[in-house]
């Protein structure tokens, strides 16, 4: 009897094959080799009919993949990290190139990761205001919130890097501000500048003080900040004063600071009648130049309003707008306005008011 030797090396693949006007064939093949040693192959099954994501499932098994199923018994989220408002804050701030600005202030080897720290701490702000340390934790990969570690690739962040981080940041801000002012003002520039307060923690900071308190903590040492933007609410320049600063005072500096260090020639500036007072005109407005737009206190619009004065009410019987003048007001342009709606509402509530009475 002759005993046939055959070697079975065997190996399953899948094959297209060509199928002349056809569409190709795709079928599951075997090579192995004959009793001589020629290599060989056979077809198993066809495969045409399956769906290309089952064949393509085939494929990678036979290559050694592993098999997941699709089902909710199969497929696990372990963790998942929200991006969308991190891509929308961390693209608007790339979009105005805050970033590039930031880091062109800097010529240090360590530029790059202060300005990361910085753009993460600002987007993190603008997503969940919280502290320092509370920053750091969240994009710590075991107790990340967002996606935001990730996106810039931060890595292990410790909490004295933010202060740190913080600090770099403030001895670039003169430079960031002088590009601000050159992307975005010119002379002849609406300017709008405000001040509020933030009452502090703490009794190290020597701008703390007592104060008028916004937040309504009298019982809390404070800071006061004044910020200038452009007319589209853009801002230009911060800058922090003592907690017990009266917001005309803070005004000063701010017109030096757009002189001296912005070169605009010739600024209006926009304020309310708290921030833009009589003392402020005459001592600091008027001295450099300036223009501006405020309000007349009650009393001043009395004053206007007595008997053959400027301001008569007839002045609205046809139109709810005039320009008047006053020799107690020289040099400047006076625009009054009624508003007609403003007017009913007072009277509704005068009546209302009446009928009670009686």
């Amino acid at each position: 009897m002759k005993s046939t030797r055959v070697w079975f090396n065997l190996e399953m693949f899948i094959e297209t094959v060509p199928n002349r006007d056809s569409p190709p064939a795709v079928v599951l093949r075997e090579s192995y080799r004959d009793e001589n040693g020629r290599p060989k192959k056979r077809t198993l099954a066809n495969l045409s009919k399956l769906p290309d994501h089952v064949v393509a499932a085939l494929k990678a098994i036979l290559r050694g993949g592993t098999l997941i199923g699709t089902g909710p018994d199969h497929l696990q989220i372990e963790r998942s990290l929200p991006h969308g408002h991190v891509a929308a804050a961390l693209g608007m701030i790339r979009k105005i190139a805050l970033d590039r600005l930031i880091l062109s202030t800097a010529k240090d080897a360590d530029a790059r990761r202060g300005c990361d720290l910085v753009v993460a701490m600002l987007v993190d702000r603008l997503i969940a205001p919280r502290s320092k340390l509370g920053f750091v934790r969240a994009v710590d990969e075991e107790t990340a919130t967002t996606s935001l570690d990730a996106v810039l690739d931060l890595g292990r962040v410790k909490d004295r890097e933010a202060y740190e981080a913080l600090d770099w940041l403030l001895e670039r801000q003169v430079r960031i501000e002088n590009g601000l002012a050159w992307r975005h003002l010119e002379d002849g520039v609406l300017v709008l500048y405000d001040v509020s307060s933030s009452y502090f923690e703490g009794r190290h900071c020597p701008l703390a003080h007592y104060g008028h308190s916004r937040d309504h903590r009298s019982d809390r040492l404070q800071i006061v900040y004044g910020l200038l933007c452009t007319q589209d609410g853009l801002p230009i320049a911060i800058e922090v004063f003592e907690g017990n600063t009266a917001d005309p005072i803070t005004l000063k500096s701010k017109i030096e600071k757009l002189k001296s260090r912005f070169g605009i020639k010739r600024v209006l500036l926009v304020g309310d009648r708290g921030m833009i007072t009589t003392a402020r005109i005459g001592e600091d407005l008027k001295s450099s130049g300036l223009d501006w737009i405020t309000c007349q206190r009650a009393s001043q619009i009395q004053a206007l309003a007595k008997d053959h004065g400027p301001l008569q009410l007839s002045l609205f019987d046809e139109r709810d707008l005039a320009e008047i003048s006053s020799p107690d007001f020289p040099g400047e342009r006076l625009i009054v306005c009624r508003n007609r709606e403003l007017a009913d509402e007072r009277a509704r509530k005068r009546e209302a008011l009446l009928g009670q009475r009686f």
